[in-house]
């Protein structure tokens, strides 16, 4: 999806407006090269460094959950079809991190069978379709429990997967909420992240004020809802961060689509899908162990040197450049489709500041290479 938008919008608005029309050709130039998404596709298991030599799953079972909502209800979308569902990017990737630490991990919806995934190759690495070229992954995503058949004593952690789908199936679902307050009454670990916290939203242990009260997690934020999707409370009835700011929660905002974790004793929770990956290795920690060494991604990377930026100013992120080339790679389109994002935010100054640090990173890259 956001190639496409960099390649629609970004030539046309970040050329005119960021760079000035008699200056901005160049662009082009600093997009990535194309990666074989051929080879990328087929990528199993085995052929990722991390995933090859696979522990025995014995230090005991984890429950993914996610929503059943293949289709936006047709009154919020004038009566057309829109497909929506959980994100597998948000699923395949803490499957792997948990699994390489030695968890089972099962998943489960609220209809059970096979549960609707969003696909999006613009987002997908090599995590994302290892997952869905692995018989025992996909079996379990094809044909995941049925909530109402859950035992939740089986399982030290339930994490509520998100995507669109799940602010319609998550929040006043009997199944969901009788999960999650087993978990919470046996003091075990519940984790959420983008809008998988919509199934938080249902903890009330007696009457009075909210489970929530005073709880310190994330989610999607309205900011990040309500850029590329202005209609996004009429569509969903509510905006997540909102409702759970309303039962008490102390929200934690950070930077529009970076990272943000949150820990708050049993309850982790990740603001957006680039959280996913620390929030996984959170929950493996919580769980008692250590986590394996993981190669860290290009995209992680990428992250990192935006969050520098967010935290230290253009200097500082612009010095750490060389530092991240000599540990793996960056990704340019990243930071373009970031730059892109602060345009459209109408923040002018992050989005100079995002594709500066593209030319940046492609210099240091073709210095590496003379």
């Amino acid at each position: 999806m956001w190639k496409k938008i960099l390649r629609g919008v970004a030539l046309g608005l970040l050329l005119l407006v960021v760079c000035g029309a008699g200056t901005g050709w160049w662009l082009a130039g600093l997009f990535d090269a194309e990666v074989d998404q051929v080879a990328l596709q087929r990528t199993v298991p085995e052929q990722v460094p991390y995933l090859q030599q696979l522990p025995p799953a014995s230090r005991g079972r984890v429950l993914a959950v996610v929503s059943s909502t293949a289709l936006y209800p047709a009154a919020v979308v004038e009566g057309k079809v829109k497909k929506t569902g959980y994100e597998l990017t948000e699923l395949a990737r803490f499957y792997w991190v948990l699994r390489a630490n030695g968890f089972t991990v099962d998943i489960a919806s609220p209809n059970g069978g096979d549960a609707p995934r969003v696909l999006d190759g613009d987002d997908m690495g090599q995590y994302d379709y290892a997952f869905l070229n692995d018989a025992t992954a996909m079996g379990k995503a094809r044909a995941t429990l049925r909530l109402a058949d859950v035992d939740p004593a089986q399982y030290q952690a339930v994490y509520f997967v998100g995507g669109k789908g799940a602010m319609y199936d998550f929040p006043d679902n009997p199944d969901v909420a009788r999960l999650l307050q087993a978990m919470l009454d046996a003091d075990k670990l519940v984790l959420a992240v983008c809008h998988g916290p919509a199934a938080l939203l249902q903890t009330q242990r007696t009457a009075g004020p909210s489970w929530l009260a005073g709880k310190k997690l994330t989610s999607f934020t309205n900011a990040e809802e309500l850029l590329l999707m202005p209609e996004a409370e009429q569509r969903f009835g509510f905006l997540l961060q909102s409702k759970l700011q309303q039962q008490g929660a102390e929200f934690s905002e950070g930077h529009r689509y970076l990272p943000n974790l949150v820990v708050d004793g049993q309850l982790i929770t990740g603001q957006n899908p680039w959280s996913v990956w620390a929030l996984a290795e959170a929950a493996v920690t919580a769980l008692g162990a250590e986590p394996v060494p993981r190669p860290v991604s290009a995209e992680e990377q990428t992250m990192q040197l935006l969050h520098t930026l967010a935290q230290q100013g253009e200097q500082a992120a612009t010095a750490q450049i060389p530092e991240l080339l000599q540990q793996g790679a960056l990704q340019r389109d990243l930071l373009l489709m970031m730059a892109l994002v602060s345009a459209l935010a109408g923040d002018w100054h992050e989005a100079w500041q995002r594709l500066q640090l593209a030319v940046a990173v492609k210099a240091s890259q073709q210095e590496a290479t003379q």
